[in-house]
């Protein structure tokens, strides 16, 4: 019996280890100087004033297509 939960929580930390860590990353809007960049954290906001413009983006990648599509439409005035 001992050895089975012994081999039951092996597993389970193993496939506990094995899943990918998720961080989800955002977009924010500086309103001092108008500039905008990808946040790690879609919950640790800066402690100056600032505008979200997409939290939760998956990827930095992803966070960085988003910032230049809001630059070239001119919500941003620069990407930093």
């Amino acid at each position: 019996m001992t050895r089975l939960a012994l081999a039951i929580g092996i597993l389970g930390t193993g496939f506990a280890v094995a899943t990918p860590a998720s961080a989800d990353f955002a977009v924010i809007k500086f309103k001092d100087t108008g500039a905008c960049r990808a946040w790690l954290d879609h919950t640790a906001k800066p402690a100056s004033p600032h505008q979200v413009l997409w939290a939760k983006v998956p990827t930095w990648e992803v966070a960085q297509a988003k910032g230049a599509w809001a630059v070239k439409h001119k919500w941003c005035k620069a990407w930093t």
